[in-house]
C-alpha cells in the first residue's frame, strides 16, 4: 500500500494544539476581554471524566460554555480539566481534546468543528471555521442552572 501524507488528521492535531495553547493562556492570565468559549465533547470518549448525573443527562454530547465562572482550570498535553457550576453544584470536568467535536468563541465569531471519524473511514480533513452557533444547534444553555 502507498504511503500517503494523512493531511485531515495533522490538520485536527494542529487545530486541537492551537485550542490547548488557547486555554493555557486562560489558565495563566484568565479570560481577557468578552472571550468565551463554547466547547462540545463527546461524552462517551473512554478519557473524558465527568459526574454520572451529567453523564445520563448528557449520554452523547454536552456542550459547556465557558464565562463568567469556572475554576481549576488545569491544561495538561492530553486534555484540560476545569470546574463548571451546575446550578449551585460544581463539578470537575475533564475533556480530552481528541474528544471535543465543536470549539467555539462567539465574542469574535471563530469556530472549530471535528468532524467525526467512522471505523475504516478515512478523515476527510475537514476542519471549519463557522460563525456563531445556529439557533437550531444543540447549544446547552447553563442559565437554567443558574441562580438568579
Amino acid at each position: 500500500m502507498a504511503r500517503t501524507i494523512d493531511y485531515g488528521n495533522l490538520m485536527h492535531q494542529a487545530m486541537r494544539g492551537l485550542i490547548q495553547q488557547v486555554l493555557e493562556d486562560v489558565q495563566m492570565n484568565g479570560l481577557p476581554g468578552a472571550h468565551h468559549f463554547f466547547i462540545t465533547f463527546d461524552t462517551n470518549h473512554p478519557e473524558a471524566a465527568l459526574a454520572d448525573w451529567l453523564k445520563q443527562r448528557y449520554p452523547s454530547e454536552m456542550t459547556v460554555v465557558m464565562q463568567h465562572w469556572y475554576d481549576n482550570l488545569e491544561v495538561g498535553d492530553e486534555g484540560f480539566g476545569i470546574t463548571l457550576n451546575f446550578g449551585d453544584a460544581p463539578e470537575n470536568l475533564f475533556v480530552p481534546y481528541d474528544a471535543i467535536q465543536t470549539f467555539v468563541d462567539p465574542s469574535v465569531e471563530f469556530g472549530l468543528r471535528f468532524e467525526k471519524q467512522t471505523s475504516g473511514q478515512e478523515d476527510d480533513g475537514e476542519t471549519e471555521e463557522e460563525d456563531l452557533p445556529k439557533p437550531d444547534a444543540d447549544v446547552v444553555s447553563l442559565d437554567s442552572f443558574r441562580k438568579h
